[in-house]
């Protein structure tokens, strides 16, 4: 990222943010206010070592997904007073979560290069805009599906809690969003402001850019974080799926390795626990929906009707069909 070569303590930290319809303010509350408390000793919230905006093309009070409202405190200015500009995004319902001045300014920004960072949904909001095409794009379990829908075309994954990608950061929201903060005033300001941000918000150590988001899936209780990565990206790649090799890449260890854990840890190979994932989310179906079967089968990954069929009666013994009729009467 352009900002990031500067080295730490050179100047002070400018951030912009943008705001969507329907924001989620936890996420921007803890963003600008690990920069806050960054920015000068103790509490005295000085804007001394950093500074930040509220973008906007108007004055209008912007209202939050909780209904709390936030004044913009600056017009549209050149983007390249910002190391960088954070889109917070919220409910997904909204059909404009900005005006086209908002996206208009955006695309101005990533022209002069400035670094575009999206929390939450404001990542939707990025890729809407076609910047977010050739960078990775982190996003929240709950909201992976709807990404990969939207934009089949972006790589985008679900287990991390954020990432910085060249000239374009992305954060799964949450408590994420102090962590991003913090990397970002770790980088920029010193390792003392990001100490003292964080002992004042009662944080005791900003998570990695690496770490794990914090959800049990399939219901395995592990403490490891390979493992859980592994059952995530599982979990978001049911219809497509992915390859056993092509997992183990993206938790980071050999396929080897990672079949040895998922031994140790769930007495079952990553081929077979992935499959029951897909079972699990068929019977799902069976239960919530009328979809045919070759609909369901191909939702979960399977070709075909009759394969699905086979492996279904395998594992639970009876075959689909009789299986939504039980549940159904």
């Amino acid at each position: 990222m352009k900002a990031a070569n500067e080295a730490p303590g050179t100047g002070r930290l400018k951030i912009g943010f943008v705001l969507a319809r329907s924001f989620t303010l936890s996420a921007f509350a803890l963003f600008v206010d690990t920069l806050r408390l960054a920015s000068d000793e103790t509490d005295k919230s000085g804007r001394v070592l950093a500074d930040w905006q509220l973008l906007a093309s108007s004055r209008n009070l912007i209202t939050s997904s909780c209904g709390v409202q936030v004044a913009p405190t600056s017009d549209f200015v050149d983007p390249r007073e910002f190391n960088y500009i954070v889109v917070v995004g919220g409910l997904l319902n909204s059909e404009f979560p900005v005006d086209a001045e908002t996206v208009s300014y955006l695309k101005r920004a990533a022209d002069r290069k400035v670094p575009l960072i999206g929390v939450c949904t404001g990542t939707f909001i990025l890729a809407d805009a076609g910047l977010m095409k050739h960078h990775l794009t982190c996003v929240s379990w709950l909201h992976f599906q709807a990404f990969r829908e939207r934009f089949p075309d972006h790589e985008v994954r679900a287990d991390r809690i954020f990432n910085l990608d060249r000239s374009r950061g992305s954060c799964a929201g949450g408590s994420a969003a102090a962590d991003m903060a913090a990397s970002i005033v770790r980088l920029h300001i010193s390792r003392d402001a990001e100490r003292n941000a964080l002992e004042v918000l009662q944080i005791e150590k900003a998570r990695p850019a690496s770490d794990i988001q914090p959800r049990r899936p399939l219901a395995i209780g592990t403490d490891d974080p390979r493992l859980k990565a592994a059952l995530i990206i599982m979990e978001s790649h049911i219809e497509k799926t992915i390859s056993i090799p092509r997992l183990a890449a993206l938790v980071g260890v050999s396929r080897r390795q990672l079949e040895r854990l998922f031994m140790e840890k769930t007495r079952s190979s990553p081929a077979l626990v992935y499959k029951m994932l897909r079972l699990e989310r068929a019977k799902h179906l069976l239960t919530q929906t009328k979809a045919p079967m070759i609909e369901i089968a191909i939702e979960v990954g399977f070709e075909n009707a009759s394969h699905f069929a086979r492996l279904f009666h395998k594992a639970y013994g009876q075959p689909p069909s009789k299986f939504r009729s039980a549940v159904s009467n």
